[in-house]
């Protein structure tokens, strides 16, 4: 799926605006004609989550209705028209000018549909119905019943299975945008390294197969790299970068790879991408990012910010890039869920790691509903590779964080997973989020492990000396049992801004500052060790529960709003200090 870009050939109309919203907690909406409009609504900002912007809203988690209404912004030629949502969370269906569009379930991923025969030049209404419900039967799951053998210890409100806070609504631009019908629908690009040659394989695919011809040319750090294809329904052609300037952390090079498309000498559509020429592979106990090793430096993090909740924000975006360089990080995973494709595409500018994760998080595995949720991450799994595969940040894919995997049907419930990840991308590393530890069966096929864990917090509170000996001892275990190498996803302390204690003790910046430093002198001692993402990067908004002080989980190294605490001060030194050897 190509983001929508603006050029001669195509146009792009941004709906992200000041919409109208009707909560709907009696479903009256579908049976009242609300599909093809409603009055009495309310403004409501969009891209944003409606929890964060009525207060009478933060805990309701239903069915709202979305209306807009515009004009066509160009005069309706032979184009194709496509609307395009970029994340609504968690179900949506779309009617426009009343008639029925179709639905997607699932928040954080794009979805959208072919309008062209429903589009008037002028008064266009839209409308979309959101459902934002928990459900067993969701991915990821909510209002698990109380006695399932997958159940968390304590119960949250709402009664997610994730800890985290369930935003509702329309958080990504809404699009409309049109396309030479026999268009490109799709490019995949796969990059190689031959000594100091650049490989880049460009496979591309139209909307129609009459036959027409594709003009490629790569460009940039002096190079200028041109030919030309036959293409029908698909094409493939592969590209020679003499002195190729490769991507990575610190030198994230681009070029830019330009495809047009023309019959009778006439070009009729163009799209651009950005390149990154590098190869990523686990080898051994290591992970090769252009065939040297690369140790992984950064964080879990949330899209999470007050009056948005999880909607898009770009001056956000650049200021958590701004603090994550800041701080000397070269990575992050996109915990819980894909990140927004502004995210994505800073990411592959400013020279960033991603380790980019599907939305399965918290899954049970009860057989109860079981092939659903299987259904509903193969689906995931589809969407994010579909959406991310031209990123050179994106160096693994997750399929999951913290499933309840003890249960027998994980296994083979991850192994269709995976093999279904490796028929899409065959470039790179898989892997899988767990706190189970040597029960995680899906670490028998994946890639590399990630394991999450909190010693000296959860248990053995504040008592680091062993809290380390047990992280210490399980790292050699999983490593003898599956000599695989193995990145710490999440580790660190629940801190309150401001609060200090000598001795350190728990909830104190400087526990939180001796409990990321003795974790890192445990996983710096482990040679398979590749990296430590410290949870988290932000302190965020939660459900509410005991242990989630004013519904906010505090292991932010910096506060919701962006402030350091202590141990991004930490850090900063530690991570600045291995950038300059």
């Amino acid at each position: 799926m190509l983001y929508p870009q603006s050029n001669r050939y195509r146009r792009v109309f941004d709906l992200s605006d000041f919409w109208d919203i009707h909560f709907d907690p009696d479903r009256e909406g579908r049976p009242a004609g609300w599909a093809s409009g409603f009055v009495d609504g309310q403004p409501i900002a969009v891209p944003a989550s409606w929890n964060e912007q009525f207060d009478s809203m933060r805990d309701y988690l239903g069915i709202a209705w979305y209306q807009t209404c515009f004009d066509a912004p160009w005069d309706i030629t032979d184009q194709k028209y496509i609307l395009r949502f970029g994340s609504v969370n968690y179900l949506a269906e779309a009617w426009l000018n009343g008639t029925r569009l179709g639905s997607h379930e699932g928040g954080h991923l794009p979805f959208e549909f072919d309008v062209t025969q429903l589009l008037h030049a002028e008064n266009n209404r839209l409308v979309v119905r959101v459902d934002g419900a928990l459900a067993p039967n969701r991915v990821p799951p909510g209002n698990v019943p109380l006695n399932t053998l997958d159940r968390f210890g304590e119960v949250n409100y709402p009664d997610s299975s994730f800890d985290f806070f369930p935003y509702c609504g329309i958080h990504r631009p809404v699009l409309l945008y049109a396309v030479a019908p026999d268009g490109l629908s799709d490019v995949t690009i796969i990059t190689d390294i031959n000594g100091d040659t650049g490989l880049v394989s460009v496979h591309i695919q139209r909307r129609e197969s009459t036959p027409a011809r594709a003009r490629l040319t790569l460009q940039g750090h002096g190079a200028s790299i041109s030919t030309t294809v036959e293409v029908d329904a698909q094409a493939e052609v592969t590209l020679k970068v003499p002195r190729a300037a490769l991507w990575a952390p610190g030198s994230p090079n681009l070029y830019d790879l330009n495809i047009e498309l023309e019959k009778d000498s006439r070009v009729f559509d163009r799209y651009t991408l950005p390149v990154g020429i590098r190869t990523i592979r686990v080898e051994g106990d290591q992970l090769l990012l252009n065939g040297r090793p690369i140790y992984l430096r950064g964080f879990g993090r949330h899209e999470d910010f007050p009056i948005v909740g999880r909607g898009l924000l770009p001056a956000l975006i650049v200021k958590d890039y701004a603090l994550m360089d800041w701080i000397g990080a070269n990575s992050f995973r996109t915990s819980h869920y894909p990140y927004s494709e502004q995210m994505m595409a800073l990411a592959d500018r400013l020279g960033f790691l991603v380790i980019d994760e599907t939305p399965a998080v918290g899954l049970f595995f009860d057989e109860d509903g079981l092939d659903r949720r299987l259904d509903l991450c193969c689906q995931y799994t589809r969407e994010l590779i579909d959406r991310d595969k031209n990123h050179p940040s994106v160096i693994a894919w997750s399929l999951a964080n913290e499933p309840h995997s003890h249960r027998p049907p994980a296994g083979e419930f991850f192994r269709n997973l995976y093999d279904l990840a490796r028929s899409m991308d065959t470039t790179r590393p898989i892997t899988v989020v767990t706190t189970v530890g040597e029960k995680e069966e899906a670490f028998a096929f994946v890639d590399f492990m990630c394991l999450n864990r909190y010693y000296a917090w959860y248990s053995e509170p504040g008592q680091l000396d062993i809290g380390c000996e047990r992280l210490s001892e399980e790292l050699d275990a999983l490593y003898s049992r599956y000599h695989k190498p193995l990145a710490l996803t999440e580790f660190g302390a629940d801190t309150v801004a401001g609060c200090h204690a000598e001795p350190p003790e728990m909830f104190s910046e400087e526990y939180q500052v001796e409990m990321l430093a003795r974790y890192i002198d445990v996983l710096r001692s482990k040679p398979f060790v590749i990296g430590e993402h410290v949870w988290n990067m932000c302190d965020f908004k939660t459900g509410q529960m005991v242990r989630r002080v004013g519904g906010y989980n505090l292991k932010g190294v910096f506060t919701r709003d962006r402030r350091p605490k202590m141990a991004a001060h930490y850090l900063r030194q530690l991570w600045k200090g291995d950038k300059a050897r």
